[in-house]
């Protein structure tokens, strides 16, 4: 601020000192429904935080349903597929229920998969860990597949160790054990019952940071069950995973040949079906994709094997599979 003396023409007066007065300022008039105090709220945009928030919030749901897409690609498992959409809805209802202060059921979401070898349910299972993960149930959503040999041990007390650590490293996903059944397999002086004794403890202390899927044969599961009064009311879900049909088997096998960039010639895919019925007709556990897998993987070691003995292939022939190149010896 600029202040200016002046003097008259005696110099004998005192000086005269303008001082500027301060510029005008408008008036702000905040209106008051946006004054802040108590009984107030402050009406104003959406911090930063929030848009934020939404924008995760829109990411969850895009990754959801990317993981629902992935399940619906899949061969077959159509009553899977039902009870997992299911679970997706009955979580999703809890969190809204929770968000709006009414009573919610608790989430308890361990589970039975029975079915034999080969019917997707280690597949599933890595997939319900993300879905889970990215709706907010789970931390990590990671999968630990062990069986058997992972949780019991050779002395009294190694047991118990053995299965903390698998499920300490499971902690915020899934824990999958394959063939739970054997664990109660062995008499009285086995050890497995030592680690079931573990897991249900895991179960009430990490209910809300752990999944525990158990899996086998569905005979073998329903036995099991049946040996420990407790287990079966701790696992309320429970999924039957069915053989596939030979429609479905056919599918699958055509499938992993694309992937692998062979196709298969009209021939070629009436010989594949008529080799998967025989299995069908003639193995227990025919009825499954890892089968199937074997012999896509023979079948394309026997069109190598045909082709090596030409000087040259065309691009064509590497793509092709012919009938005589699927054959069930061995398998």
């Amino acid at each position: 601020m600029t202040i200016r003396i002046m003097f008259g023409p005696d110099n004998q007066m005192p000086p005269v000192i303008h001082t500027p007065l301060p510029p005008k300022t408008e008036q702000i008039h905040t209106p008051v429904a946006d004054m802040a105090g108590i009984g107030r709220v402050r009406k104003s945009n959406p911090s930063s935080i929030e848009k934020d928030r939404d924008k995760d919030k829109d990411k969850d749901k895009d990754k959801v349903a990317e993981i629902l897409n992935e399940l619906e690609s899949y061969i077959g498992l159509i009553i899977v597929k039902r009870l997992i959409r299911d679970l997706q809805a009955f979580v999703e209802i809890q969190k809204r229920r929770t968000h709006e202060r009414l009573i919610a059921e608790p989430l308890v979401l361990h589970m039975i998969f029975k079915g034999n070898p080969g019917t997707g349910k280690t597949t599933v299972a890595r997939l319900i860990g993300r879905l889970f993960k990215e709706m907010g149930v789970l931390q990590k959503g990671h999968i630990i597949e062990c069986e058997r040999a992972d949780l019991v041990g050779e002395y009294i007390g190694h047991t118990a160790q053995k299965t903390r650590e698998q499920l300490k490293k499971a902690l915020g996903g899934v824990l999958f054990i394959d063939e739970a059944y054997s664990l109660a397999r062995g008499g009285e002086k086995d050890f497995g019952k030592e680690a079931i004794d573990a897991l249900v403890k895991a179960m009430e202390d990490n209910k809300d940071n752990l999944v525990l899927i158990l899996a086998g044969y569905s005979q073998e599961m329903d036995w099991f069950l049946q040996t420990n009064p407790g287990l079966r009311s701790r696992f309320p879900i429970h999924i039957d995973f069915p053989d596939y049909t030979i429609d479905e088997l056919l599918a699958i096998g055509k499938l992993m040949f694309k992937t692998r960039q062979y196709e298969l010639t009209t021939d070629a895919e009436d010989t594949l079906r008529f080799h998967l019925q025989i299995l069908l007709s003639s193995h227990r556990y025919a009825g499954n994709a890892r089968l199937v897998r074997n012999l896509v993987e023979k079948t394309v070691r026997k069109q190598a094997v045909r082709l090596f003995q030409k000087p040259s292939s065309s691009r064509e022939e590497l793509i092709q599979i012919l009938p005589v190149d699927i054959n069930l010896e061995n398998l």
